[in-house]
Order: C-alpha cells, then structure tokens, then sequence
C-alpha cells in the first residue's frame, strides 16, 4: 500500500474549521478502532492525511486508511508508515510434511489441513500430493 487518491469534496464532514485537523482524524480512528492500532499518528497537509503506527491486522489498516480517505476536505491519504502484520504467510514444503502435519504446527489441529488445501487450490491439486521446495501459503483462519 502507499498512497490513495479519494474525492476531496466528498465523504463525511469532520473538519470544524480552525482546529487541528490531524487531530480530529486521529481522534476519530482511536474511536473507531481502539488499541486495535498502537501508536497512531496523523499528520494532515493540504487536503493529504499521513497515517503511521502499527495496526492489528491487515483489514484494520485497510478500514482505517477508508475511514480517514472519506472525510470531506481529503483527497489523499499515504499509508506507508502504517504497518499490520501480513495477512498470509509463505511455507515451503520440507521432506517429510504433509498438510496435516503443517496444519497442526500452524494452527494446533492437523484437521484443519482442509484450509491449507483449499487456500492452495491452484498449486496443489490433491491434498497428498506435495513436493518438498514447494512453497504454499498459510493463511491465517
């Protein structure tokens, strides 16, 4: 992510006029989103808002980055200060794994080798057929 454009003269008008604009945008992000961004900062120049900190996952800073991007008087909002951990991981097939086996060391149930299957649909095309140095995805359930 980086920077979004967004129609300036559009969205909900949260700016009163005079008063510290970041300041009105950050208040309305710790409203909506709690602790669930840690040190948050807003910085507002001319209609562009710069937001860093670290949000709790991925659709958060998605949410929050649209949250601040419609407020009228916006036009663009940079997001490259503000992280979240990614929302999928990479897993590369070792001798010896099996999906289930992978399943239980990443979410405590070898049951749930199904979501591994299912998320790597397009690479593995049966669920016992995996080869070691092939890489998977792991995605957070």
């Amino acid at each position: 992510m980086g920077l979004f454009d967004f129609m300036r003269n559009v969205g909900a008008d949260l700016f009163t006029g005079g008063v510290d604009e970041a300041k009105e945008v950050e208040t309305l992000l710790v409203k909506e989103f709690g602790d669930k961004i840690s040190n948050l900062k807003v910085e507002h120049n001319d209609g562009t808002i710069t937001l860093s900190g670290s949000a709790i996952d991925e659709a958060t800073k998605e949410k929050a980055i649209l949250l601040a991007g419609n407020i009228k008087g916006v036009g663009q909002v940079v997001s490259d200060n503000l992280t979240a951990p990614a929302a999928t991981e990479f897993y590369t097939i070792k001798p010896g794994d099996s999906l289930s086996k992978i399943a239980k060391q990443y979410y405590g149930d070898a049951m749930k080798y199904t979501a591994l299957f299912e998320a790597n649909r397009e690479i593995i095309k049966h669920p016992d057929k995996i080869y070691p140095g092939q890489q998977i995805r792991i995605p957070k359930v």
